[in-house]
C-alpha cells in the first residue's frame, strides 16, 4: 500500500476560507476534549525540566481556544490507538503531528493543514557507513526502526527499501521515542522522521544524533476529528486567521528556532 497525501485540490479547498480573529465564531465556552501522545518534540512533549506537557501544538490550541471561546481538556493515548479512538468519537479531537492522508481521511475528518514538514533520515552522530537512502538500502546488514502505520514506516518500506511491508530490516516499535532510543543504543541504524521531530530529537541528543541525506518529500499536518464533527469549520477558520495575522509564523520561530529542549 503506497502512502499518499490528500489530493492537491482538497488541500487547497481547506485554505479557501480566510478569517480575521474578529470574524470567528463564538462557541460559548464549549468543552473540547483533545487527545495527544506527548512524544513528538517540538509539537508536543513533556518538558524534561518541569514535567509539564508543552509544545507548538499546545500553544496553537491555547490560541485557538481564545479565538473560538472553547475550554480544552487534554487526554493522553498511544499513537496506534489515537485515530481509531477519535474515529469512534471517544474524543473530540486529536493532535500529534498527524500527516494528512487519504486512507486516514476515510476514518476521521482533518482540519486545514497547519504545518508542512519534510521526511528526514536520523542516524547516530558517528555513522559513516552510509550517507543517503541508496547507501542504506545497499547494505543488507543495516536496520531501520519505525512505528507501524505511520508515514515514516511507509516511506521506509517504499522509498528506501523494496516495498515489502514485512521486510525484516524494519524493526517495529510502539512509540517514536522508542525508535530513537533503539537508534541511540545501536539496535538499529536509521530512523525516518519528518523534519519537525527530527530536528527536535537531534537538538536534544547532545551531539549523539545527526540528520543525513536529502529530504524525501513533504507532508502536511492536520488535527483530526470524528467524521462529521461540527468543530472542523470553526477550527479551520481559526487556523486561517492565525496564518493570516502571523501567529503560525511566530509559533514556528518560537519552537523551531528559539526553544532549546532541556534548557
Amino acid at each position: 500500500m503506497k502512502f499518499v497525501t490528500l489530493a492537491a485540490s482538497a488541500i487547497l479547498a481547506v485554505f479557501a476560507t480566510t478569517a480575521t480573529a474578529s470574524d470567528l465564531p463564538d462557541l460559548g465556552g464549549k468543552s473540547v476534549v483533545v487527545v495527544t501522545e506527548n512524544a513528538y518534540p517540538p509539537l508536543q512533549f513533556i518538558d524534561p525540566a518541569t514535567g509539564n506537557a508543552i509544545g507548538w501544538e499546545y500553544d496553537a490550541m491555547a490560541e485557538i481556544a481564545k479565538r473560538l471561546n472553547i475550554a480544552v481538556d487534554y487526554e493522553n493515548i498511544s499513537w496506534d490507538a489515537m485515530i481509531p479512538a477519535v474515529s469512534e468519537a471517544q474524543f473530540d479531537m486529536g493532535m500529534t503531528g498527524i500527516t494528512i492522508r487519504e486512507d486516514r481521511a476515510e476514518k476521521v475528518d482533518f482540519s486545514a493543514p497547519y504545518l508542512r514538514s519534510e521526511m528526514m533520515m536520523i542516524v547516530r552522530a558517528d555513522e559513516a557507513r552510509f550517507d543517503d537512502a541508496k547507501g542504506f538500502a545497499a547494505d543488507k546488514d543495516l536496520l531501520m526502526a519505525a512505528q507501524p502505520g505511520t508515514t515514516p514506516f511507509y516511506v521506509g518500506v517504499y522509498e528506501v527499501l523494496d516495498g515489502d511491508e514485512a521486510n525484516p530490516r524494519i524493526k517495529l516499535f510502539e512509540t517514536f521515542g522508542a525508535t530513537v532510543q533503539a537508534l541511540r543504543t545501536g539496535d538499529v541504524d536509521l530512523v525516518l522522521s519528518d523534519s519537525t521531530a527530527a530536528n527536535g530529537y537531534v537538538e536534544a541528543s547532545n551531539g549523539g544524533l545527526k540528520i543525513i541525506g536529502e529530504p524525501m518529500g513533504s507532508e502536511d499536518f492536520g488535527f483530526i476529528f470524528p467524521k462529521g464533527s461540527d468543530l472542523v469549520a470553526p477550527m479551520n477558520a481559526a487556523i486561517a486567521s492565525m496564518r493570516e495575522d502571523g501567529t503560525l509564523d511566530a509559533l514556528n520561530t518560537k519552537w523551531f528556532l528559539v526553544y532549546k529542549i532541556g534548557q
